[in-house]
């Protein structure tokens, strides 16, 4: 039955179902539930699954493509700039050091100079897995221990590029010959096989131009063309072709799959299809992820580490360690509290999944033998796991002991990457309230769901993103969490009424400002609790009026005084009939006694002087400029 692709499905399944709810329950990371189940039915335990879990990883290991890829779209350049001493002090720093360290460990321990360098490079990268997805769980990502370590995981995966570079050159003459085990020659299966290093190295930095070029002048365009089908799992598709073509061209050419689509999503990251692909690719994210946590619990190999248990669990003890000290040491130069370096330090402390990509990358070039990489996975494995329970002891026994990182999270509001303000819909009506609010130093985050028109106002100078708003993951990476204020200012009444039930429902705090299209909307609207309506025809129309009776010869600010009120009442009489069926006797009745109460409030200002005595705005100079 271990064979059956169904049958392993249900059981990866049913290990999540099981294993997170519990960890959840004791108050534990869902990536250490992930982890657990990984293990349970895992080939060396209960053995449901695989044989040692190493297809089903590889598989699993696209869940970090898509993970990078979103990472990267939430990198714009102007970001990305601001954070270059976060990101190129403290991830180069720690890198370096830890590399520099853990050769000098490996060497000491017997292994040869070019798989001590292979090792170092492997630990000097942790689990931008498990740390990113325990940082959001916790919502620390806005404190500066989330802070600190997004800069160092975004250092240590690009320096990953780098890394897979200069690995080839580690390779002896004798690395390239097959080995007893039947291991192929090189870097078959890959394009740059059998080319000279100084042309592998040429290659592979032009494909990472050619991701960059990709993105500007290939993918917007196709993804604009796809929108415009207004077919929404067609653009699902499209984000995920996107994601796969360029972990596919990557690994042609020897890269890392992740680090193409990190690159991609950079490069996507101020296109207007941000938040729709972010809002596609996450639950993809999501489900992959899990899958890849349970993998990396079911590659444990407990047949390696039952024969080195010393060697393994000493190389454990120590990365885990050295890691700790070096990271809480940089997180001390860059002055951050006690309690946020611990929680960076023990949080970063583990070998990552990229360990996995350097360490078979030099298994192909057979500068590691089979022995060798059986240790190191086990090493890593281990460290990923462990990381979950380490994070409990130090949340639970230390940080009580040193402070708490919650009164850290207050002072990082500026970290935000969304504005308080969100504009849902951005055309006649919306674009007014947009070019109104910017020119009082107001920004607000915009989505609209029509290509054509986001692509013309972006050089326009607006920042507006593509979407479907009615979509929680949409809102959700737009920030809707966040945010003060939602402007629905769509001209569809049925997708207006969609978008108002999902935020007062998930999203009980924001403040709704709603477009109406008619009074009948409007009525629905109120209704359902919404104080802030807004008329679209209302203002425009009693504008209109006020202007013919001005040419009549009635004073200006007399007439808006009269239009305010007018606009007053008539709030006021649409509050009132709003209790009524629009369609039914009674609603007809009460209407018509509305309107003549309003013509009678206005004629009574009329009567009681209020408007022929208010001289407000109607100097001579005035009066005769609106002859």
């Amino acid at each position: 039955m271990s064979g059956n692709v169904l049958f392993e499905a249900i059981v990866f399944l049913l290990g999540a179902i099981i294993c997170v709810p519990i960890a959840k329950r004791f108050g534990l990371s869902s990536v250490l539930g992930y982890l657990l189940a990984g293990i349970l039915i895992g080939p060396y335990v209960i053995g449901f699954v695989g044989s040692e879990g190493e297809d089903i990883l590889h598989f699993a290991e696209f869940g970090v493509v898509i993970m990078l890829f979103l990472i990267g779209l939430e990198i714009e350049p102007k970001n990305f700039w601001r954070m270059r001493k976060s990101i190129v002090g403290m991830g180069g720093g720690q890198v370096i050091v830890t590399t520099l360290l853990s050769f000098g460990l490996f060497q000491l321990v017997g292994f040869g100079w070019n798989v001590s360098i292979i090792f170092a490079m492997a630990v000097a990268l942790s689990s931008t897995a498990i740390v990113l997805q325990t940082v959001k769980e916790k919502g620390m990502m806005e404190t500066p221990s989330g802070a600190a370590s997004f800069s160092i995981l975004l250092f240590q995966d690009i320096i990953v590029i780098p890394m897979l570079a200069i690995i080839p050159l580690l390779a002896s003459e004798n690395s390239h010959t097959a080995t007893g085990d039947g291991h192929s020659e090189g870097l078959k299966g890959y394009l740059l096989e059998g080319l000279p290093i100084g042309l592998q190295a040429l290659t592979i930095v032009l494909s990472v131009v050619s991701v960059v070029l990709a993105g500007r002048y290939l993918f917007v365009p196709m993804l604009r063309l796809v929108a415009q089908t207004k077919v929404r799992e067609l653009l699902v598709a499209c984000g995920l072709l996107i994601v796969l073509g360029l972990a596919l061209a990557m690994e042609l050419v020897g890269l890392s799959p992740a680090l193409g689509a990190f690159l991609g999503g950079v490069v996507l990251a101020t296109s207007e299809f941000k938040h729709e692909l972010e809002s596609n690719l996450e639950p993809f994210k999501g489900l992959l992820l899990g899958l890849f946590f349970i993998a990396v619990g079911a590659s444990i190999n407990f047949v390696v580490l039952s024969k080195n248990p010393l060697m393994i669990s000493g190389l454990v003890v120590g990365i885990i360690l050295m890691k700790a000290i070096i990271i809480y040491v940089v997180a001390y130069i860059f002055k951050l509290k006690m309690d946020q370096r611990l929680l960076l330090g023990v949080g970063l402390a583990q070998v990552g999944e990229f360990a996995f990509v350097i360490l078979s990358f030099a298994f192909q070039l057979n500068i590691l033998d089979r022995e060798h990489l059986d240790i190191m996975l086990v090493v890593t494995a281990l460290s990923m796991t462990l990381t979950p329970f380490l994070n409990v002891l130090n949340e639970r026994l230390v940080l009580p002991r040193v402070g708490t990182k919650k009164s850290e999270a207050r002072s990082m509001d500026h970290i935000a990457k969304s504005h308080r303000t969100i504009l849902v819909g951005f055309g006649h009506f919306g674009s007014t309230v947009g070019r109104f609010l910017r020119s009082h130093g107001i920004e607000a985050t915009i989505l609209d769901q029509d290509s054509s028109r986001v692509d013309i106002l972006r050089k326009m100078g607006f920042e507006v993103y593509y979407g479907d708003a009615t979509r929680k993951e949409l809102l959700e990476s737009a920030g809707i969490a966040e945010a003060d204020t939602l402007i629905c200012a769509i001209d569809n009444p049925d997708v207006t009424m969609d978008l108002v039930k999902l935020v007062q429902k998930n999203y009980p705090n924001v403040r709704l400002m709603v477009r109406a299209k008619s009074r009948i909307d409007a009525y629905e609207l109120l209704n359902m609790g919404i104080e802030n309506v807004y008329r679209e025809t209302l203002d425009t129309s009693v504008k209109l009026a006020t202007d013919v009776l001005s040419h009549m010869g009635f004073r200006k600010y007399s007439l808006f005084r009269q239009g305010q009120n007018f606009i007053k009442y008539d709030e006021d009489s649409l509050k009132r009939l709003s209790e009524k069926p629009s369609n039914s006797e009674e609603y007809i009745f009460k209407a018509k006694e509305e309107i003549e109460q309003q013509e009678r409030l206005l004629e009574e200002d009329l009567k009681r002087g209020l408007v022929e005595e208010d001289h407000h705005w109607d100097s001579e100079q005035i009066r005769l400029s609106q002859k």
